[in-house]
């Protein structure tokens, strides 16, 4: 091991606290990184929490646009993100018309 190796492990290592993203940057992320992988149009960030091992957030998506517009299908998607900012996994939940409005 060399002496940048031991530094490096010297740095993440030990008591430090790990710094953590913005949650404006983890939201931001979410969204944009969602959108590249479907090819779609991803909207509001609806929920967004801290985890252990990074974060996990509620992404509203455009699934197909529709006219009128508040005929077009959306679906919320379930996004887990690394400690990064990366994702690393994603579900799609419910989909509704976009001018649904919950019920309860």
């Amino acid at each position: 091991m060399s002496s940048t190796d031991e530094n490096d492990e010297g740095k993440r290592g030990g008591d430090a606290p790990e710094k953590r993203l913005p949650l404006t940057a983890v939201m931001r992320e979410a969204r944009e990184q969602l959108g590249d992988l479907l090819q779609k149009q991803a909207g509001a960030v609806s929920a967004i929490r801290a985890t252990d091992n990074g974060w996990t957030a509620d992404v509203e998506v455009v699934e197909l646009e529709k006219v009128p517009d508040t005929m077009s299908v959306m679906a919320l998607y379930h996004v887990e993100l690394d400690s990064d900012g990366e994702i690393v996994a994603y579900e799609r939940g419910r989909r509704y018309a976009r001018g649904q409005i919950d019920r309860r």
